[in-house]
């Protein structure tokens, strides 16, 4: 990643104190927790130049429940990586939470997503040494809180979760699962804006798919979060407030709005 520039500094400077002015003088802020205007990106191959998106618009509203959807291949997590600053567009514009994540250096980029961003990811990445309530506590350890702390703060969690009498198991003494209900507990731990997970449910039986997404809606509705999804279950996008397609490198809306949280 680059280093942000001076100009890029300066304006989420500006942005940050826009923030406060509304906030100190009682204004809702109301903008797009996402806006992405021309990406386009582009790997380079041993056969050429290969292009995922080109010129791709998003914008994500404060509060939304999104689902995409899409073929395999079509781009879906490489979006959510750029979107979460875990890569980088090679052209165009990326606005997280009112920072642009393109100019983010890496260790400004780590910083952003401890503090604004939660992911949950098809496989659990739990550290299998530690417990669940370990594992609930790493991003607050890593953000430098104290240890009481962390493991008090992960124990809430984890009742959030309805684990709470499993906080001393570790991973392979759980299920798929509760496997994914610590996941998601250890995604939101710090509080984050924004929830990003891809294939939430796909490795999980189709009962516990329901029990998982119907977690990720309640958690979505009472901590106020805007949340992306990428999912090959239509029946289970079609219950988020908004889904769209990714295919050809765009973005297209599919159907009615759903019934989200």
């Amino acid at each position: 990643m680059t280093r942000t520039s001076p100009a890029a500094a300066r304006q989420a400077s500006r942005s940050a104190r826009d923030r406060e002015l509304r906030a100190s003088a009682g204004e809702p802020d109301d903008s797009p927790l996402i806006e992405v205007k021309g990406l386009r990106k582009t790997y380079e191959t041993a056969r050429g130049s290969l292009t995922l998106f080109d010129s791709l618009e998003l914008t994500v509203e404060q509060g939304e429940m999104v689902a995409i959807v899409g073929q395999s291949g079509a781009g879906k997590s490489t979006l959510l990586h750029i979107l979460g600053a875990l890569d980088t567009a090679s052209t165009g514009t990326v606005y997280c939470a009112s920072t642009n994540v393109s100019h983010l250096s890496a260790r400004e980029a780590a910083s952003f997503r401890n503090r604004e961003i939660g992911y949950v990811w098809q496989f659990h990445y739990l550290l299998p040494e530690f417990t669940a309530q370990e594992n609930v506590a790493m991003p607050l350890l890593a953000r430098g809180a104290r240890k009481a702390d962390a493991l008090a703060q992960s124990a809430n969690w984890l009742k959030e979760v309805d684990l709470d009498d499993r906080a001393t198991h570790r991973p392979g003494e759980l299920s798929g699962g509760e496997q994914q209900r610590v996941a998601l507990a250890r995604a939101l731990v710090n509080s984050p804006r924004l929830l990003l997970a891809d294939e939430p449910t796909g490795d999980l039986d189709q009962v516990t798919a329901g029990r998982i997404f119907e977690l990720i809606q309640r958690l979505h509705a009472s901590h106020g979060l805007t949340s992306i999804l990428v999912t090959h279950n239509q029946e289970l996008a079609s219950r988020c407030t908004r889904v769209l397609r990714l295919e050809n490198g765009q973005l297209t809306r599919v159907g009615a709005v759903g019934a989200g949280g």
